[in-house]
């Protein structure tokens, strides 16, 4: 996602699945979820739906669709472009030679409910909306939540909806802020057991319900952290 010029191929599968392990979208998801279309990234962050190649291109995840088959021919072709100061402009003219289509975005059928759903103001007012809307993918959706850490979701949502605002650097330094949080807490540990170790798909969440994460619980993820925020070699 932070790399100049993008490419997916038919082998691409791309996700931020971490509220599933009880974390949240790391890596710079603060700052590129807020940038996809509409509010797919928020429907990302919180869901951690897979994408393929062509949801991927839609999503904004990757800019370029290339078959698999013709990678090493494009990587021929880049070795011998001519590159002198716009080769920025260059690379992503050599890349488009070997686009091809990449087929219709499942997101983009769902876009207008995925949009009117998850800009909601809360996790609680999604769900109630995905449980009013009826129909199956509104059901996948919601049954998809319910499996989420309820900490990981309040995080994730309200995240995203930080990082709309804020530049890289900010965005690194709240995902620190909250990665230094997670990490002396319960669901973290649990949900990587459940997932990664075990493999019991039964994570056992606390708190298990959203309900049970308040405001000033999410609140406490962000706050100023007492050692200090992250800071970079050239400050």
């Amino acid at each position: 996602m932070h790399g100049s010029h993008r490419v997916a191929t038919e082998n691409t599968l791309f996700a931020m699945p971490e509220t599933g392990i009880g974390l949240f979208p790391d890596v710079g998801g603060s700052y590129f979820l807020p940038r996809c279309p509409g509010a797919v990234g928020r429907y990302l962050a919180l869901t951690g739906a897979r994408l393929k190649a062509a949801d991927a291109v839609y999503a904004g995840v990757a800019q370029f669709y290339v078959p698999a088959a013709r990678l090493a021919e494009l990587q021929e072709a880049l070795i011998a472009a001519p590159f002198g100061d716009a080769a920025h402009d260059m690379v992503a003219a050599v890349i488009r030679r070997f686009v091809s289509f990449a087929g219709e975005p499942s997101l983009a059928r769902h876009r207008t409910l995925i949009d009117r759903v998850f800009v909601l103001p809360s996790v609680e007012a999604i769900v109630a909306a995905l449980q009013a809307e009826g129909g199956g993918f509104a059901a996948e959706t919601l049954a998809a939540l319910q499996t989420k850490s309820p900490t990981s979701l309040k995080l994730a949502h309200r995240e995203v909806g930080e990082g709309a605002t804020r530049n890289f650097d900010d965005c690194m330094r709240m995902e620190w802020r909250m990665a230094s949080r997670v990490i002396r807490g319960h669901d973290f540990y649990e949900g990587t057991r459940a997932v990664v170790i075990d493999k019991d798909q039964k994570p056992q969440w606390r708190p298990a319900s959203l309900s049970a994460v308040s405001a000033a619980d999410v609140e406490a993820y962000f706050a100023p952290l007492p050692e200090g925020d992250l800071r970079y070699d050239w400050e």
